[in-house]
C-alpha cells in the first residue's frame, strides 16, 4: 500500500522535493517543543500566545506589565533547557552540562537539581 501511495499520487512528486531528513529533524524538535511546552498549564499557554500575538514581533505593544508577564511565562519554558536538549539530542558528542544548565551557581542550575 505504501508503495503504491509513494508511486502513485501527489506524494512521489512531494517527495522529490523535500529532503526527508529536515523534515524528520523538524519533528523531533517540534516532539522536543512540545515537551517544554507541556509544562505550561493550558491557560498559561493561551495567555502566552495572546501576549506573543500581541507584541507582534516586538515588545512595543505590550505594556510593562504584559512583559514582565511574558518573561516569566517564557521563564517558565526554560529556553536553555530547550536548546541545550535540542542540541544534545542531536549532537554525536555530549554536551557540557554547562550549556544545558548554565555555569555553576546559577538559578537555572539550581532549579534543574530540585527536579532531579
Amino acid at each position: 500500500m505504501l508503495r503504491f501511495l509513494l508511486e502513485h499520487t501527489p506524494v512521489k512528486r512531494l517527495a522529490r522535493g523535500i529532503p526527508v531528513v529536515a523534515l524528520l529533524l523538524a519533528a523531533e524538535v517540534a516532539r522536543l517543543a512540545g515537551g517544554h511546552l507541556a509544562r505550561l498549564s493550558p491557560q498559561e499557554r493561551r495567555r502566552l500566545l495572546g501576549l506573543v500575538g500581541k507584541a507582534r514581533g516586538g515588545s512595543g505593544a505590550l505594556s510593562e506589565d504584559e512583559r514582565a508577564e511574558l518573561g516569566k511565562l517564557v521563564a517558565r519554558l526554560e529556553p536553555r533547557a530547550f536548546v541545550g536538549s535540542a542540541a544534545d539530542h542531536f549532537s554525536p558528542v555530549p554536551v557540557p552540562k554547562r550549556l544545558l544548565y548554565g555555569p555553576r551557581g546559577s538559578s537555572a542550575r539550581a532549579a534543574a537539581d530540585k527536579r532531579s
